[in-house]
C-alpha cells in the first residue's frame, strides 16, 4: 500500500527535522512546512491524510491551519502540538475539530501512536464514504434494470418521490423488485446517510413484532432482561422498508398509524411515546384496497400509505426488458461463480422472452443462475432451461395454455373450452357464447358434436346447425379469478 502522506506543520527547524525523522522511520511520507502560509499552499497543492501543526507560530497560528483545513477537508485528521502552559488553546482546538492534541516535549512512542491513529481514523472515514458511494450508485434509479414503457414510467416517479419526504406505497407481484425500488428511493433521498432498515411483516411471528418494530424496556415483561431497540428507534433519521404490510396484524397497524401520523412510537414497557423522524415505505404483493374493504386492513392506515401509490408492472408485461436483465444477470452471476461471461444464444432468448415468468424477475436470476451452474463451455445450452420454460406456451388473451412435446387434440382442447365456458356461466347457452366470443348457434352446434348438456342423447348421424355457422369460431376465454 501506498504510504500515507503526513504534513508537519513547524516554525522549530530542529524539531520540525525530529518529527519528519520519526514519521519517516514509522512508515509515513512527510511534507514540512515552516509557517502556516506555506502549509495551506502544500494542502492545496498536494494530498495528505493527516496534518501534524504547532498551535503557536508566528503570522498564521495552528489555530488558524486547523479552522481552514476543516473547511476545506473535514475529514482530514488534524494533530496539535502545543507547549505544556497552553493545554486550555489545545483544548480550544479540539472543540474545532482536532483530532487530538500533544504536548512539548513530544514523546516518540506517543507521537506515532497518535498518528497511526489518526491513519485508522482517516482510513474509516474513505472505507465508509467509499462504501456509501458505492450503495448510492447501486441503487441509482439508472441503474435499476428496464427501457420499457411501463418501467420507465415507474422509475421516474419514484425518481421525483425520492427528493418529496413523504410516504411511498409500492406495490406489485413477488419478485418484481419492490425492496430494490425502495432502496433506490432511500440512497437517492435527502435521508441517504441515515440508516434503511427492512422488517418483513409476514416473515415474523405477530408475539414477537411488536418488540422488533417498536423495541422493549427492561423489565417490560418476563424475560426482558436488557432494552431493546425497535426498527422505528434504529432508523431515526433514515428510513423504514415495511414489506408485505399487508401480513401487518391489526392490532399493530394502530401504532403503525400513529409513527405515519404523529412521528411517535410507542415502547413496550414505557408510558409515554417517543419521537422518530423516520419516512415509511411500504410494500405489498395484496391489493390494500380490498383488504381494506374486507376488514383485513385498516382503512385509515391505507389512506395514509396510499400517498404516493407505485406498481411495479409484472416481467410478463415488460417483455422487452428480459433480454437486458438476463445479460445483466449473467455478468453477476459469472462473477459471483468466478467464471468466464456465459453467451445466450437467439433460442435461449426466444425462450426466454415466450415464458410468462409468474415469478417474475427473482425467478429469471434464478434461471440464469441454473444455466450459468450446468454450462460446460461458455455458451448456455437450451437443455439446461427448466422444462416449463423449453415446453411451447400459447397465449390467447388472458388464458395461457402449456403444450406438450407430443402435440394435442384440437376437438379435446374445443370441448374443454366449450365445457369451461357453460360451467362458468351456469350453463346458460346465451352467456356461454358471449363468453367465447361465438353465436349462440355456432355453440349450440359444438354442443351436439360434442354431446354436452340437454345433447347428451343425440343419435350419432343428427346433424348439427348448418356448417356455414362453423366457421364463426373466437376462442375468448380468460383464466378463472
Amino acid at each position: 500500500m501506498k504510504a500515507p502522506t503526513v504534513l508537519i506543520v513547524e516554525d522549530d527547524t530542529n524539531f520540525r527535522r525530529v518529527l519528519e525523522f520519526q514519521l519517516n522511520e514509522a512508515g509515513y511520507k512527510t511534507t514540512v512546512a515552516e509557517n502556516g502560509e506555506k502549509a495551506l499552499k502544500l494542502f492545496a497543492e498536494h494530498s495528505h491524510r493527516i496534518v501534524l501543526t504547532d498551535l503557536n507560530m508566528p503570522g498564521l497560528s495552528g489555530e488558524e491551519v486547523l479552522k481552514q483545513v476543516k473547511q476545506t477537508s473535514p475529514d482530514t485528521p488534524v494533530v496539535i502540538i502545543t507547549a505544556f502552559g497552553s493545554i486550555d488553546s489545545a483544548v480550544e482546538a479540539m472543540k474545532l475539530g482536532a483530532f487530538h492534541y500533544l504536548t512539548k516535549p513530544v514523546n516518540n512512542d506517543e507521537l506515532i501512536h497518535t498518528i497511526n491513529n489518526a491513519f485508522k481514523y482517516s482510513e474509516l472515514i474513505h472505507e465508509n464514504r467509499a462504501l456509501r458511494e458505492a450503495v448510492s450508485s447501486a441503487f441509482r434509479f439508472d441503474g435499476i434494470i428496464g427501457s420499457s414503457n411501463a418501467m420507465r414510467k415507474v422509475l421516474d416517479r419514484a425518481e421525483r418521490l425520492a427528493h418529496v419526504d413523504t410516504t411511498v406505497l409500492i406495490t406489485g407481484e413477488s419478485g418484481t423488485g419492490k425492496e430494490i425500488l425502495a432502496k433506490a428511493i432511500h440512497f437517492n433521498s435527502p435521508r441517504n446517510g441515515k440508516p434503511f432498515m427492512v422488517i418483513n411483516c409476514g416473515a415474523i411471528p405477530e408475539t414477537l413484532l411488536e418488540s422488533e418494530l417498536f423495541g422493549y424496556r427492561k423489565g417490560a415483561f418476563s424475560g426482558a432482561d436488557r432494552n431493546k431497540t425497535g426498527k422505528f428507534e434504529a432508523a431515526d433519521g433514515g428510513t423504514v422498508l415495511l414489506d408485505e404490510i399487508g401480513e401487518l396484524p391489526l392490532p399493530l397497524q394502530v401504532k403503525v398509524l400513529r409513527v405515519v401520523q404523529e412521528n411517535e412510537i410507542d415502547t413496550v414497557g414505557e408510558n409515554t411515546p417517543r419521537k422518530v423522524d423516520v419516512r415509511i415505505v411500504a410494500a405489498s404483493n395484496r391489493d390494500l384496497k380490498k383488504l381494506a374493504a374486507a376488514g383485513e386492513f385498516r382503512q385509515d392506515l391505507y389512506y395514509r400509505l396510499n400517498v404516493a401509490p407505485l406498481v411495479l408492472p409484472p416481467l410478463r408485461e415488460r417483455k422487452e426488458d428480459i433480454p437486458l436483465l438476463a445479460r445483466f444477470f449473467v455478468e453477476r452471476i459469472s462473477k459471483k461463480h468466478n467464471r468466464p461471461s456465459l453467451t445466450l444464444g437467439g433460442e435461449i432468448l426466444r425462450k426466454l422472452e415466450s415464458y410468462d415468468w409468474p415469478g417474475n424477475v427473482r425467478e429469471l436470476e434464478n434461471c440464469i443462475e441454473r444455466l450459468a451452474i450446468f454450462a460446460q463451455t461458455d455458451a448456455a445450452n437450451i437443455k439446461d432451461l427448466p422444462e416449463e420454460i423449453r415446453t411451447p406456451r400459447l397465449t390467447v388473451g388472458k388464458a395461457v395454455f402449456q403444450i406438450p412435446p407430443e402435440g394435442v387434440s384440437m376437438p379435446e382442447l374445443e370441448k374443454m373450452l366449450v365445457v369451461t365456458a357453460l360451467e362458468r356461466n351456469q350453463w346458460n347457452q346465451t352467456q356461454a357464447a358471449n363468453f367465447l366470443g361465438i353465436s349462440r348457434n355456432v355453440l349450440i352446434y359444438r354442443m351436439q358434436k360434442y354431446r354436452l348438456g340437454p345433447y347428451e342423447n343425440l343419435p350419432a348421424d343428427e346433424e348439427g346447425p348448418d356448417a356455414a355457422n362453423k366457421s364463426g369460431t373466437s376462442v375468448k376465454i380468460e383464466n378463472p379469478s
